[in-house]
């Protein structure tokens, strides 16, 4: 090649060409080097797959001494990229022995939410096949299963319920609250049932999406799974608890009025005075209302237990989009948005009877605290000597200022967790804000008017969005209707709760 090119500029052949000519053969030749070497890498980059370790990391070490990272093309860059963000790096103890080092863990939504559904399940919400597994693919739900019978009967059980109390406002007019009250407690739970089944026919392509979004995105919060368990075993541990309260009660009254009777029977036919005017009393029928009732209180408390464990997911991906968000472009914080949207319109019926429910028992459980005091109940048998009560006669109060509060807890929980995921939305607009002029553009401005004029959060079937506002606002309803039911029901906190 020297001796063509001096032939062509005029030069002997015995003499050295000129220095800028011998730079030129140089980056020729380096040119065709690199453009050789790219296609090659181009085309082993593209071929490998996640599990193949070994070879991403010979290659991750041989890149940086074969070829600049320039000389890669888009789709080779982003993937080589995407690989060095979760590359295993091995220890080389010996010449024949690769001892790979410890993974970072990586929660997916998948696994965070097994156990919190698992529990669900036990009470006939969400009949989905496959949740125990780590494959959102492998999640079906099929109408003629032992799940989807298992809640069809639970179904049937709660509304017989329900119309049953329905029936007897009619019949026992001396007790309107209290069977009003009841009424509520079995709708909500037989709603929460049935919104869940419609959640269920959702459910397998939601977590396909939400895949979709964590194989673009992974989580990388690694303590989303303990979060969600711990969130899940709190409140539903405070849930046993209070309504361990509420059997106490019952079963007070029923040794302190009827020691002579069976404690079961009497306990049932109490507890469930309503339904016996219309049913013959057994035992079986006992059981079963005994068991639709702790459905019922399951389905009230595990409400607000999804409704935490879904905002916390979604502030999660949010934050993350918000932990790099100088770097990161609009589509991160787009399919983030997309993601929040999607959930909200499968679950938004969960949202809304979650706080109508938590609204209304909030006030329901005041108005009892408010009329009984913190005095115990004088004896059924005044003429038996012996007091078989497990708090001497304090039971009621015990329990309704229990549940209250932790009604009120529970509430401000779901209410402060589900208004982070508005939170985390417009966090971005703070590091936008801090762009230098230098930088500003229309692209700024845009994202800026996007964080500003959209409303990203979690809604009640867009009755209301869950923002801290919403508190403030909850609160000041409860005081509103607090007073109107007592203005209604004639109680006062000085004057004896009605019989």
């Amino acid at each position: 090649m020297v001796k063509y090119i001096n032939f062509i500029a005029g030069i002997p052949p015995t003499q050295d060409p000129p220095l800028f000519i011998t730079s030129t053969i140089h980056l020729y030749k380096k040119s065709i080097s690199q453009t050789l070497m790219r296609n090659l890498w181009n085309t082993v980059i593209s071929s490998i797959g996640v599990g193949s370790v070994n070879t991403v990391n010979s290659l991750f070490k041989s890149w940086g001494k074969i070829a600049p990272t320039y000389t890669m093309d888009l789709y080779s860059l982003e993937k080589f990229k995407k690989y060095k963000k979760d590359w295993n790096p091995v220890n080389i103890k010996h010449q024949e022995q690769v001892i790979p080092a410890k993974e970072k863990p990586c929660s997916t939504f998948q696994s965070a939410m097994k156990v919190t559904l698992t529990i669900g399940q036990c009470f006939g919400l969400n009949p989905v096949q496959g949740i125990r597994g780590d494959d959102p693919a492998k999640l079906r739900f099929k109408l003629l299963s032992w799940r989807c019978a298992y809640t069809a009967i639970s179904l049937v059980g709660q509304f017989t319920m329900a119309f049953v109390l329905f029936l007897s406002l009619f019949k026992e007019a001396s007790s309107t609250v209290d069977t009003a009250t009841a009424l509520l407690f079995y709708s909500f739970g037989f709603t929460t049932t049935i919104l869940f089944f419609r959640i269920a026919t959702k459910w397998p392509k939601l977590c396909m999406v939400i895949a979709k979004a964590e194989s673009a995105d992974p989580n990388t919060d690694a303590k989303l799974k303990r979060n969600f368990n711990i969130a899940c075993g709190i409140i539903l541990s405070l849930a046993f608890l209070e309504h361990g309260f509420s059997e106490l009660h019952g079963i007070s009254i029923a040794l302190d009025c009827h020691p002579e009777k069976p404690l079961y029977e009497t306990f049932m036919r109490d507890s469930f005075a309503w339904l016996f005017l219309y049913l013959p009393y057994n035992d079986f029928i006992g059981f079963l209302s005994h068991f639709f009732n702790i459905q019922c209180t399951f389905n009230w408390n595990f409400s607000d237990v999804f409704v935490i464990c879904m905002s916390m997911y979604l502030t999660a991906r949010l934050e993350q989009v918000n932990q790099r968000i100088i770097a990161a472009k609009d589509k991160d914080y787009n399919r983030s948005v997309h993601l929040v949207r999607q959930v909200d319109k499968i679950i938004g019926g969960v949202v809304f009877i979650s706080f109508a429910s938590n609204l209304f028992f909030v006030c329901s459980q005041l108005l009892h605290t408010l009329a009984g005091g913190i005095r115990a109940a004088p004896k059924c048998r005044p003429d038996l000597n012996t007091d078989r009560r497990f708090f001497g006669g304090y039971e009621h109060a015990v329990y309704f200022a229990f549940s209250f509060l932790f009604l009120v807890v529970r509430s401000l929980t779901v209410s402060l967790t589900a208004s982070k995921v508005h939170a985390a939305s417009i966090e971005p607009a703070h590091a936008l804000y801090d762009v230098s002029s230098a930088n500003y553009c229309v692209e700024v401005e845009r994202f800026l008017d996007q964080i500003h004029g959209d409303t990203v959060a979690l809604s009640g079937l867009q009755f209301f969005h869950v923002k801290r506002g919403l508190i403030l606002t909850i609160a000041g309803t409860i005081v509103t209707y607090e007073l109107v039911l007592m203005q209604f029901t004639g109680i006062t906190p000085s004057s004896p709760e009605p019989g």
